[in-house]
């Protein structure tokens, strides 16, 4: 369930970074357009580090709790300002996944789960 809402996540803002160089591309003015198109690796690459957390937290790894928590904080650290700020709804679609995501990271279940370190090298 957690591995499920960090790939939405991630799918979130993968969506954003193609609306994001969707109007980088269309023309839209911009304060420096090599400062933008940073923005743009930047959020395409935080998407396939989501995915990649995602991945590895359905296989159970144990490294992927930590990854997860803090892309969750950041969420939360976006979301109330937004909520807060007059976008309710969007301020809810960011809090409620990742207050959800937190809390079950914390579940026994998901803590005996994701418990594998990796594998040993193979000796020759």
């Amino acid at each position: 369930m957690v591995a499920l809402i960090v790939a939405t996540e991630a799918t979130a803002l993968l969506a954003a970074a193609a609306w994001y160089g969707y109007q980088l591309a269309a023309g839209s003015p911009v304060l420096s357009f090599w400062g933008a198109v940073f923005t743009l690796a930047l959020l395409l690459a935080f998407s396939a580090w989501l995915y990649s957390v995602a991945v590895f937290l359905y296989r159970g790894y144990r490294w992927t709790r930590a990854a997860a928590l803090v892309a969750q904080l950041f969420v939360l650290t976006i979301g109330f300002p937004t909520l807060t700020g007059g976008l309710p709804l969007a301020g809810m679609v960011m809090l409620i996944p990742a207050a959800t995501a937190i809390v079950l990271l914390f579940h026994n279940k998901v803590i005996s789960f994701a418990s594998r370190t990796g594998s040993s090298t193979p000796a020759l």
